[in-house]
């Protein structure tokens, strides 16, 4: 009993009738095909109109929505007499296009279902890494050069310490001189792989060094450090929702591939062979 308590189980159930209905309909579509006969009707024109006013802000003139039907029109007579010819055979554009439309319907499901704050919940807890804000760090540096010597270290540690403005300190250098909270991955990425790391090492309010980054010897205050965290689910429901939603649309996906392909006797070649 505790499968029907799956929303696994009832996207299938879901997917199972869409597919089944769409099975049903089409051989009525077919036979209308062969009557030779083509209607636009009424909601064939207001889809015209739709797309016509998405595309232009703005409705068709009578003209304009004219030689929008006479273009579905021919568009269906030339589909229909492709078809006749076989021109959709072995196409694998169209292949490739009606087996996306197929995984659209499933995507489309899964968009659809509203899952319960508590389903939601237990996403978030089951996958925290995917939701965690990285740790962050923020901090002041002064750029010594590459090659400063032990008093140039302790020189320029002591005069940040005592001088309030410590900007004219150091060596001229391209880096920011001060970073505001920033994850440690964009602070590496400017300083050089493992500069946040010994960063983070240091106490916050004091200059001391030497550290160094990918371009040489730096004084540095550390201003704030920021742990990774897990955001709680009302701060970020859209943000899981969306997770929850993409994860259950490949699951439904691949359950409803397995469906469908279990109606089938493939077969296949040896592989060993075929690569010969």
């Amino acid at each position: 009993m505790q499968i029907l308590k799956q929303p696994l189980f009832h996207f299938i159930l879901i997917g199972v009738a869409i597919f089944a209905w769409f099975a049903w309909v089409s051989p009525q579509q077919d036979v209308a095909e062969e009557a030779d006969t083509i209607t636009i009707d009424g909601n064939d024109v207001a889809l015209l109109k739709t797309r016509f006013q998405n595309s232009w802000n703005r409705p068709p003139t009578e003209d304009e929505l004219q030689a929008l039907i006479d273009g579905a029109i021919r568009e269906e007579v030339l589909v229909r007499e492709a078809r006749k010819l076989g021109l959709d055979q072995g196409d694998q554009v169209i292949r490739a296009r009606l087996a996306q439309k197929m995984d659209f319907l499933t995507d489309a499901i899964a968009a659809s279902i509203e899952p319960e704050p508590e389903m939601l919940q237990t996403f978030l807890n089951e996958n925290p890494e995917r939701f965690t804000k990285p740790a962050q760090i923020a901090f002041d540096q002064i750029y010594l050069n590459e090659n400063a010597d032990p008093d140039a270290i302790e020189s320029a540690i002591e005069a940040a310490n005592t001088q309030q403005d410590w900007s004219s300190i150091g060596s001229t250098t391209l880096l920011p001189k001060s970073m505001p909270l920033t994850v440690v991955r964009v602070v590496d990425a400017n300083f050089g792989t493992g500069f946040s790391a010994a960063l983070n090492s240091l106490e916050p309010g004091n200059w001391s060094g030497p550290v160094r980054s990918a371009f040489g010897i730096h004084v540095v205050r550390v201003t704030d450090k920021q742990d990774p965290i897990l955001p709680k689910l009302e701060d970020i429901r859209d943000t899981v929702l969306l997770e929850w939603r993409r994860e259950a649309g490949s699951d439904l996906a691949q359950a409803q591939y397995e469906s469908l392909a279990s109606n089938y006797q493939v077969e296949t070649p040896d592989v060993d062979k075929a690569v010969e």
